[in-house]
């Protein structure tokens, strides 16, 4: 008997496109409890530190080399335009946590169009949640360290030069707002960037392979280099968004440091 080898078959026309979700950010454990974003986060805190020791290794030194002046950019864009105008008199004591803060969400948003790990860590919202945990942790000790309870109360909640009645109002408001809804709302605003952004990536992208692998019109599959032209067009944007949230969550983080110092609401 002859056994005749034969190619398979090729795989049958696709039911339909089946959009990008939300189960497409659930990823399964790779080992134990341990996701790819936590990985990630591991990755992103090693390549944080090892940046900056790279940058300071053989010490400061009065005509910097170019790995120092590359960390010294890095500190003085946080230091100058970041924690200096937002914190006040007292802002060199938190440059280096905002430095850090802003290097390790950015490396951790630009996973999202690094080829093989293709993931921004913060579109899964138990990142960005535990993140915005930690600043609100830092800042609220800071108003209970310098004002005392009562004096932070005041400073965060009581409005002044405002009419009793019009207190009344406010206060609640103010402390929703201010000690209760804020790492919420900053966490908010990082994962949905980052989710919107990745989703968009994958409509492009996945679509794309669909209008050419699978889709049985002519004209869809010539036009499925669009849609991959397109994806690299919103991954160039998306690099821009992920660097823009990484500052901007490092701005408010120093802007709600500079409100808890100061005197006055």
């Amino acid at each position: 008997m002859t056994i005749l080898a034969t190619a398979p078959p090729p795989p049958g026309p696709n039911p339909g496109f089946e959009s990008p979700g939300v189960a497409d950010f659930q990823l399964p454990p790779i080992f134990g409890p341990v996701t790819k974003p936590v990985l990630e986060l591991v990755l992103a805190a090693i390549i944080v530190f090892a940046f900056f020791m790279y940058t300071v290794r053989g010490g400061a030194q009065l005509v910097p080399s170019k790995r120092q002046f590359l960390g010294e950019s890095f500190h003085g864009i946080v230091r100058n335009t970041i924690a200096r105008d937002n914190i006040g008199p007292e802002f060199l004591k938190f440059v280096p946590f905002l430095t850090t803060l802003f290097a390790f969400i950015l490396v951790n948003n630009l996973f999202g169009i690094v080829p093989f790990i293709q993931f921004p860590t913060f579109a899964h919202p138990g990142m960005p949640y535990a993140l915005a945990g930690v600043v609100w942790l830092l800042y609220n000790y800071v108003g209970l360290r310098k004002h005392g309870f009562v004096g932070y109360m005041r400073v965060s909640t009581w409005p002044p030069d405002v009419p009793w009645w019009v207190r009344i109002i406010l206060t609640p408001i103010e402390f929703l707002s201010n000690i209760l809804l804020r790492p919420v709302t900053l966490s908010l605003r990082l994962f949905g960037n980052m989710f919107a952004g990745h989703l968009l990536l994958l409509v492009f992208i996945l679509g794309g392979e669909y209008m050419l692998v699978y889709s049985q019109s002519i004209v869809l599959q010539i036009l499925s280099p669009a849609a991959f032209a397109l994806g690299i067009v919103f991954t160039l944007f998306e690099a821009f968004i992920q660097v823009v949230q990484a500052y901007i969550f490092t701005i408010l983080t120093a802007s709600y440091l500079g409100a808890v110092l100061a005197d006055d609401h």
